[in-house]
């Protein structure tokens, strides 16, 4: 018998969210966008070589700070045309290709596995859960009658065949409209479609509900770790006053080897304190003069960077800032923004506030001014 070694993964993002609002597959979900969540499942599928994600440029670049092995391919129109161009996109060698949806982020990663290689094996197979209501057919607002539960089965993705198969069952019905999965192409084709088990936890994020559901299950198998941050520096005239990524007019700046933006040291110095991976002064020693002037936002991206290879997510910033001058409070708004940014995080997720030192020593004095910070990542439990 053939052995199946080289797999291809068609995850379809297209769609434009109109019930949520925005598109579903980048909402967050415990700190990373769903289908950041989708596609990290598919790189556990030992048999997966290629990963094609069908998404918008926009989604596409918020994917590469994520990965950088993936190949993309273009939405169309329709789900199915979709599908189309990314199975364009793989590779000709692709032996089996799992089509899933870049909405459903819990997928088990050995389901997907047994999926692909019933399919490989049968020609088609798709994950499926037993029916668990009663359901009616009805017309005109009446029932018409009651189906029969024990032979019902909820169809849900991956749905994974062989790639000649897929891609004869796309050349010939792919036109047709009324067709919700490509399954019902293959079908048509007179190939049997088996079903694999799953599980109801391989929910799709399509109402606000679905999304809370999704983090309970997500939150069963995270810890909750937190880090504290500390940083101080000296003010000085003729230097930029910058906190957070963003400049304040004043007559001091932050005197320091980088451009001593002590809001992202503290906040780098959490993160890093959640993960246990030491501080930034390890990884940016000051005794390095090829990062003399480092603006801090390359530091917070390598610390970002360093935080997710290691399975963190950040989930919450709270950052206190303590200066006698200049005030503070007017740039909360544009402080809180710039943070976001810079951990791709939601702003709502971020606290920054400011007090002063009550003229009480060197930062009473307008000599300097020092930042707390506190992070809240999540990490996935030690096996």
């Amino acid at each position: 018998m053939e052995e199946l070694t080289f797999a291809g993964a068609v995850i379809v993002a297209g769609g434009l969210g109109k019930r949520m609002g925005r598109p579903k597959q980048m909402l967050p979900l415990a700190g990373l966008p769903v289908l950041v969540r989708a596609v990290q499942a598919f790189q556990q599928v030992r048999s997966v070589r290629q990963i094609v994600v069908v998404t918008s440029p926009e989604n596409r670049e918020i994917l590469k700070k994520h990965f950088t092995d993936l190949t993309y391919a273009l939405p169309g129109a329709t789900r199915l045309l979709s599908v189309m161009n990314g199975v364009q996109a793989l590779d000709p060698k692709v032996q089996a290709v799992a089509v899933h949806d870049g909405a459903r982020p819990l997928v088990d990663p050995a389901a997907a596995a047994r999926c692909l290689a019933r399919g490989f094996a049968a020609g088609a197979a798709v994950l499926a859960v037993p029916v668990k209501d009663t359901v009616k057919q009805v017309r005109g607002g009446a029932v018409e009658r009651t189906l029969e539960r024990s032979s019902l089965w909820a169809a849900q993705t991956p749905q994974c065949y062989r790639a000649e198969i897929l891609r004869r069952a796309l050349d010939k019905f792919g036109h047709l409209q009324d067709a919700t999965d490509e399954s019902q192409l293959v079908e048509r084709l007179g190939v049997s479609v088996q079903i694999e088990p799953s599980d109801y936890k391989n929910l799709k994020i399509t109402t606000p509900e679905d999304l809370i559901m999704a983090e309970a299950f997500l939150q069963r198998g995270l810890r909750q770790r937190t880090g504290f941050g500390f940083d101080l520096h000296r003010l000085e005239p003729g230097r930029k006053f910058i906190v957070g990524g963003v400049e304040i007019p004043h007559s001091k700046g932050f005197l320091g080897h980088s451009d001593g933006d002590v809001v992202l040291h503290a906040a780098c110095d959490a993160l890093l304190g959640a993960m246990c991976l030491g501080e930034i002064g390890l990884l940016f020693p000051p005794s390095d003069p090829a990062i003399k002037g480092i603006d801090s936002r390359k530091i917070a991206a390598r610390v970002l960077e360093l935080v997710r290879k290691h399975g963190g997510q950040l989930v919450h910033l709270d950052i206190t800032l303590v200066t006698q001058e200049p005030k503070i409070s007017p740039h909360y708004p544009a402080v809180r923004a710039s943070l976001a940014r810079i951990f791709e995080m939601d702003e709502k997720d971020v606290s920054f506030k400011s007090k002063s030192h009550e003229h009480v020593g060197e930062i009473g004095r307008g000599e300097a001014a020092m930042c707390h910070a506190v992070a809240t990542v999540l990490i996935g439990e030690e096996k």
